[in-house]
């Protein structure tokens, strides 16, 4: 298996095309069939290929500043991980998310931060999860337009330290949309 990091505005056609297939076999039903990115764009990814080329797997990563019970933390934000239906259980979804760790050792990055329904790959890659009152912009994600502002405890949040600071338990603002 080969890992790159590629930026958002470097896609190909070829690329966007089998990262689409990807996407939408991995979130079916659900993921728009027209585009690579669910409400926005990420900053990069990392995409895993197999010893054929064939995209196998990727991580979309968002980085921005949120706001932790009055104060800024640098986040990196982790979206749409995902492995191909059938090449799941061969370690994929654990290097993409190694690869992430590794991208922010020794960067301006205070925590990486993801939901997930599914917890169980992210608490042994060391995640925790973390219950705060979120504040978040909501993006209709079919139309492209902002919806208001959503306020609630998600219990689907999970943060891992990757710098000096510490996770409070008090109101978190995204200062953007919800990944």
């Amino acid at each position: 298996m080969k890992i790159k990091q590629v930026f958002e505005y470097d896609m190909n056609g070829e690329l966007e095309t089998a990262l689409q297939d990807l996407l939408t076999n991995c979130f079916p039903q659900i993921y728009p069939e027209d585009r690579i990115y669910f409400k926005q764009l990420p900053h990069f990814r990392f995409l895993a290929f197999n010893e054929e080329n064939q995209l196998v797997g990727q991580v979309g990563l968002d980085y921005r500043v949120m706001n932790l019970d009055g104060e800024p933390v640098k986040v990196l934000g982790v979206i749409d991980l995902c492995v191909s239906p059938n090449s799941r259980s061969e370690g994929i979804g654990s290097s993409l998310l190694s690869e992430v760790d590794q991208f922010s050792q020794g960067r301006d990055v205070d925590f990486i931060l993801l939901f997930a329904d599914d917890k169980t790959l992210y608490k042994k890659k060391g995640y925790t999860s973390v219950e705060n009152k979120c504040t978040w912009l909501k993006v209709d994600n079919e139309s492209h337009i902002s919806k208001g502002v959503g306020c609630e405890s998600l219990k689907e949040l999970m943060v891992k330290n990757v710098g000096k600071k510490q996770w409070g338990q008090g109101n978190l603002d995204l200062l953007g949309y919800l990944y």
